[in-house]
Protein backbone atom coordinates (compact mmCIF):
# COMPACT_ATOMS: atom_id res chain seq x y z
CA UNK A 1 0.00 0.00 0.00
CA UNK A 2 1.42 3.37 -1.03
CA UNK A 3 1.11 6.28 1.38
CA UNK A 4 -0.03 9.44 -0.34
CA UNK A 5 2.49 12.26 0.01
CA UNK A 6 1.55 15.18 2.23
CA UNK A 7 1.54 18.45 0.32
CA UNK A 8 2.82 21.47 2.24
CA UNK A 9 3.50 25.00 1.01
CA UNK A 10 7.03 26.35 0.99
CA UNK A 11 7.83 29.63 2.79
CA UNK A 12 8.95 32.79 1.06
CA UNK A 13 12.58 33.80 1.29
CA UNK A 14 11.51 36.79 3.38
CA UNK A 15 9.82 34.49 5.92
CA UNK A 16 12.93 32.32 6.11
CA UNK A 17 15.15 35.36 6.62
CA UNK A 18 12.89 36.60 9.41
CA UNK A 19 12.98 33.21 11.15
CA UNK A 20 16.74 32.95 10.68
CA UNK A 21 17.20 36.39 12.25
CA UNK A 22 15.61 35.14 15.49
CA UNK A 23 18.88 33.38 16.26
CA UNK A 24 20.02 36.84 17.39
CA UNK A 25 18.94 38.21 20.75
CA UNK A 26 18.52 41.75 19.42
CA UNK A 27 16.04 40.50 16.83
CA UNK A 28 14.11 38.51 19.42
CA UNK A 29 13.87 41.56 21.65
CA UNK A 30 12.75 43.83 18.82
CA UNK A 31 10.11 41.49 17.40
CA UNK A 32 8.88 39.76 20.56
CA UNK A 33 9.31 36.42 18.77
CA UNK A 34 11.53 33.43 19.45
CA UNK A 35 12.34 29.98 18.06
CA UNK A 36 10.95 26.75 19.50
CA UNK A 37 12.73 23.60 18.40
CA UNK A 38 11.86 19.94 18.85
CA UNK A 39 8.71 17.86 18.89
CA UNK A 40 7.82 18.19 22.56
CA UNK A 41 8.42 21.92 22.78
CA UNK A 42 6.49 22.64 19.56
CA UNK A 43 3.61 20.46 20.75
CA UNK A 44 3.34 22.38 24.03
CA UNK A 45 3.62 25.72 22.25
CA UNK A 46 0.80 24.79 19.87
CA UNK A 47 -1.36 23.88 22.86
CA UNK A 48 -1.30 27.54 23.95
CA UNK A 49 -3.80 29.55 21.88
CA UNK A 50 -2.30 32.45 19.96
CA UNK A 51 1.32 31.72 20.88
CA UNK A 52 2.69 30.10 17.69
CA UNK A 53 3.18 32.33 14.66
CA UNK A 54 4.23 29.61 12.19
CA UNK A 55 5.75 26.12 12.02
CA UNK A 56 8.52 24.83 9.76
CA UNK A 57 8.82 21.12 8.97
CA UNK A 58 11.78 19.50 7.25
CA UNK A 59 10.45 17.75 4.14
CA UNK A 60 11.67 14.28 5.14
CA UNK A 61 10.25 14.69 8.68
CA UNK A 62 6.69 15.67 7.79
CA UNK A 63 5.23 12.16 8.15
CA UNK A 64 7.01 11.62 11.48
CA UNK A 65 5.47 14.87 12.73
CA UNK A 66 1.99 14.42 11.23
CA UNK A 67 0.43 14.93 14.67
CA UNK A 68 2.08 18.35 14.96
CA UNK A 69 0.92 19.21 11.46
CA UNK A 70 -2.62 18.33 12.51
CA UNK A 71 -2.23 20.47 15.64
CA UNK A 72 -1.05 23.42 13.56
CA UNK A 73 -4.02 23.02 11.22
CA UNK A 74 -6.44 22.78 14.16
CA UNK A 75 -4.95 25.96 15.68
CA UNK A 76 -5.07 27.73 12.31
CA UNK A 77 -1.32 28.29 12.44
CA UNK A 78 0.55 28.69 9.11
CA UNK A 79 2.89 25.78 8.34
CA UNK A 80 5.60 25.20 5.75
CA UNK A 81 7.98 22.53 4.53
CA UNK A 82 11.65 23.35 4.01
CA UNK A 83 14.79 21.57 2.94
CA UNK A 84 17.30 20.18 5.41
CA UNK A 85 19.66 23.02 4.51
CA UNK A 86 17.08 25.70 5.15
CA UNK A 87 15.96 24.19 8.44
CA UNK A 88 19.59 24.06 9.56
CA UNK A 89 19.80 27.84 9.19
CA UNK A 90 17.07 28.40 11.80
CA UNK A 91 18.36 25.97 14.40
CA UNK A 92 21.65 25.70 16.28
CA UNK A 93 21.58 21.96 16.96
CA UNK A 94 23.82 19.50 15.14
CA UNK A 95 20.99 17.03 14.54
CA UNK A 96 17.70 18.97 14.53
CA UNK A 97 14.51 17.00 15.11
CA UNK A 98 12.88 18.26 11.95
CA UNK A 99 10.40 20.83 13.28
CA UNK A 100 10.83 24.43 14.42
CA UNK A 101 8.16 26.95 15.40
CA UNK A 102 8.22 30.72 15.64
CA UNK A 103 6.40 31.81 18.81
CA UNK A 104 5.40 35.00 20.57
CA UNK A 105 7.07 35.87 23.89
CA UNK A 106 5.12 34.45 26.81
CA UNK A 107 6.72 36.00 29.90
CA UNK A 108 4.35 37.72 32.32
CA UNK A 109 4.65 40.65 34.79
CA UNK A 110 5.61 39.83 38.35
CA UNK A 111 2.43 41.28 39.85
CA UNK A 112 0.20 38.99 37.75
CA UNK A 113 1.93 35.94 39.21
CA UNK A 114 1.83 36.90 42.87
CA UNK A 115 -1.28 39.06 43.05
CA UNK A 116 -4.79 38.90 41.70
CA UNK A 117 -6.82 42.04 41.14
CA UNK A 118 -10.44 41.62 42.24
CA UNK A 119 -13.07 42.92 39.81
CA UNK A 120 -13.98 46.53 40.46
CA UNK A 121 -17.45 47.78 39.51
CA UNK A 122 -17.60 51.19 37.89
CA UNK A 123 -17.47 54.19 40.22
CA UNK A 124 -16.12 52.06 43.06
CA UNK A 125 -12.96 53.16 44.93
CA UNK A 126 -9.88 51.14 44.12
CA UNK A 127 -9.05 48.36 46.53
CA UNK A 128 -5.72 46.80 47.34
CA UNK A 129 -4.73 43.67 45.44
CA UNK A 130 -5.85 40.44 47.01
CA UNK A 131 -3.03 37.98 47.48
CA UNK A 132 -3.08 35.00 45.20
CA UNK A 133 -2.31 31.66 46.78
CA UNK A 134 1.22 30.69 45.77
CA UNK A 135 3.23 28.06 47.56
CA UNK A 136 6.40 27.41 45.56
CA UNK A 137 8.50 29.76 43.42
CA UNK A 138 12.09 29.57 42.21
CA UNK A 139 14.13 32.72 41.59
CA UNK A 140 17.20 32.47 39.35
CA UNK A 141 19.73 35.15 40.34
CA UNK A 142 22.54 35.77 37.86
CA UNK A 143 22.09 32.34 36.29
CA UNK A 144 24.07 32.69 33.07
CA UNK A 145 24.07 29.21 31.53
CA UNK A 146 21.08 28.69 29.20
CA UNK A 147 21.08 24.94 29.75
CA UNK A 148 20.87 25.40 33.51
CA UNK A 149 18.09 27.99 33.23
CA UNK A 150 16.05 25.74 30.98
CA UNK A 151 16.56 22.74 33.25
CA UNK A 152 15.50 24.75 36.32
CA UNK A 153 12.29 25.66 34.48
CA UNK A 154 11.74 22.00 33.66
CA UNK A 155 12.31 20.98 37.30
CA UNK A 156 9.98 23.71 38.54
CA UNK A 157 7.31 22.42 36.19
CA UNK A 158 7.87 18.81 37.27
CA UNK A 159 7.50 19.62 40.98
CA UNK A 160 4.47 21.84 40.61
CA UNK A 161 6.02 25.25 41.23
CA UNK A 162 3.78 28.27 40.69
CA UNK A 163 6.32 30.34 38.77
CA UNK A 164 9.95 30.83 37.76
CA UNK A 165 11.51 34.29 38.08
CA UNK A 166 14.73 35.16 36.25
CA UNK A 167 16.53 38.22 37.56
CA UNK A 168 17.50 41.03 35.22
CA UNK A 169 21.12 39.82 35.13
CA UNK A 170 20.29 36.22 34.22
CA UNK A 171 20.42 34.54 30.83
CA UNK A 172 17.67 35.38 28.34
CA UNK A 173 14.81 32.91 28.68
CA UNK A 174 14.29 32.92 24.89
CA UNK A 175 17.84 31.86 24.13
CA UNK A 176 17.37 28.78 21.89
CA UNK A 177 19.39 26.62 24.30
CA UNK A 178 17.24 27.71 27.25
CA UNK A 179 14.05 26.97 25.34
CA UNK A 180 15.38 23.59 24.22
CA UNK A 181 16.55 22.61 27.72
CA UNK A 182 13.09 23.34 29.15
CA UNK A 183 11.66 20.63 26.84
CA UNK A 184 8.30 22.37 26.62
CA UNK A 185 8.00 23.25 30.31
CA UNK A 186 8.47 26.89 29.35
CA UNK A 187 4.83 26.80 28.24
CA UNK A 188 3.46 25.15 31.40
CA UNK A 189 3.98 27.74 34.13
CA UNK A 190 4.35 31.52 34.44
CA UNK A 191 7.81 32.87 33.63
CA UNK A 192 8.86 36.31 34.87
CA UNK A 193 11.98 37.93 33.41
CA UNK A 194 14.04 41.07 33.83
CA UNK A 195 13.18 41.72 37.48
CA UNK A 196 15.60 43.13 40.04
CA UNK A 197 16.43 40.43 42.59
CA UNK A 198 15.53 42.55 45.62
CA UNK A 199 12.20 43.45 44.00
CA UNK A 200 11.43 39.80 43.26
CA UNK A 201 12.25 38.73 46.81
CA UNK A 202 10.19 41.51 48.34
CA UNK A 203 7.22 40.62 46.13
CA UNK A 204 7.43 36.96 47.15
CA UNK A 205 7.68 37.92 50.80
CA UNK A 206 4.70 40.22 50.37
CA UNK A 207 2.76 37.28 48.98
CA UNK A 208 3.33 35.40 52.22
CA UNK A 209 6.33 33.32 51.20
CA UNK A 210 9.47 32.58 53.17
CA UNK A 211 12.71 33.13 51.27
CA UNK A 212 15.37 30.41 51.26
CA UNK A 213 18.68 31.05 49.51
CA UNK A 214 21.00 28.18 48.63
CA UNK A 215 24.58 28.41 49.85
CA UNK A 216 27.00 25.51 50.12
CA UNK A 217 28.62 27.07 53.20
CA UNK A 218 25.36 27.62 55.09
CA UNK A 219 25.08 26.28 58.62
CA UNK A 220 21.59 24.92 57.93
CA UNK A 221 21.13 21.80 55.83
CA UNK A 222 18.04 21.08 53.80
CA UNK A 223 17.42 18.10 56.08
CA UNK A 224 17.31 20.42 59.12
CA UNK A 225 14.27 22.36 57.96
CA UNK A 226 11.57 19.76 58.78
CA UNK A 227 8.17 21.47 59.09
CA UNK A 228 9.46 24.72 57.61
CA UNK A 229 9.56 23.11 54.18
CA UNK A 230 5.78 22.75 54.15
CA UNK A 231 5.27 26.53 54.23
CA UNK A 232 4.98 28.67 51.07
CA UNK A 233 8.56 29.13 49.88
CA UNK A 234 10.59 31.00 47.28
CA UNK A 235 13.96 29.39 46.57
CA UNK A 236 16.75 31.70 45.38
CA UNK A 237 19.36 29.98 43.23
CA UNK A 238 22.63 31.78 42.50
CA UNK A 239 25.21 31.84 39.74
CA UNK A 240 26.79 28.57 38.57
CA UNK A 241 30.32 29.68 39.43
CA UNK A 242 30.11 31.97 42.45
CA UNK A 243 26.68 31.29 43.89
CA UNK A 244 25.03 34.18 45.71
CA UNK A 245 27.12 37.14 46.94
CA UNK A 246 26.84 38.17 50.58
CA UNK A 247 24.51 41.08 49.86
CA UNK A 248 22.06 38.75 48.08
CA UNK A 249 22.22 36.12 50.81
CA UNK A 250 21.30 38.86 53.27
CA UNK A 251 17.98 39.36 51.47
CA UNK A 252 16.82 35.85 52.37
CA UNK A 253 15.18 34.65 55.58
CA UNK A 254 17.42 31.58 55.69
CA UNK A 255 20.47 30.30 53.84
CA UNK A 256 20.35 26.57 53.19
CA UNK A 257 22.91 24.03 52.01
CA UNK A 258 22.09 20.84 50.13
CA UNK A 259 23.97 18.12 52.05
CA UNK A 260 26.50 16.11 50.05
CA UNK A 261 27.28 12.69 51.49
CA UNK A 262 29.75 11.53 48.87
CA UNK A 263 33.04 12.93 47.59
CA UNK A 264 31.70 15.41 45.00
CA UNK A 265 32.86 18.96 45.65
CA UNK A 266 29.51 20.50 44.76
CA UNK A 267 26.25 20.06 42.86
CA UNK A 268 25.32 21.48 39.51
CA UNK A 269 22.97 24.46 39.88
CA UNK A 270 20.04 22.74 38.19
CA UNK A 271 20.58 19.60 40.27
CA UNK A 272 20.56 21.61 43.49
CA UNK A 273 17.40 23.38 42.37
CA UNK A 274 15.76 20.02 41.65
CA UNK A 275 16.60 18.72 45.13
CA UNK A 276 15.29 21.84 46.88
CA UNK A 277 12.10 22.02 44.82
CA UNK A 278 11.41 18.34 45.34
CA UNK A 279 11.90 18.66 49.10
CA UNK A 280 9.50 21.63 49.30
CA UNK A 281 6.91 20.10 46.99
CA UNK A 282 6.95 16.81 48.90
CA UNK A 283 6.59 18.53 52.28
CA UNK A 284 3.80 20.77 51.03
CA UNK A 285 1.87 17.85 49.52
CA UNK A 286 2.27 15.84 52.72
CA UNK A 287 0.97 18.72 54.85
CA UNK A 288 -2.07 19.14 52.63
Amino acid sequence: MTVAPIQLPEPSQAALRAARALQRRAERKETGLFLVEGRQAVREALAMPGVVEEVYFRWDAVLANADLLDAAKAADVPYYAVSEQNLATITDTVTPQGVVAVAHAIDVPLDTVLYRKPPKPDKQPKKKHRRKDVSLVVICAQVRDPGNAGTVIRCADAFGADAVILSSDSVEVYNPKTVRASVGSLFHLPIVVGVDLAEAIEACRGAGMQIFATDGAAGTDLTDLDAELSRPTAWVMGNESWGLPVEHLALADRTVAVPIYGSAESLNLATAAAVCLYASASAQRASN
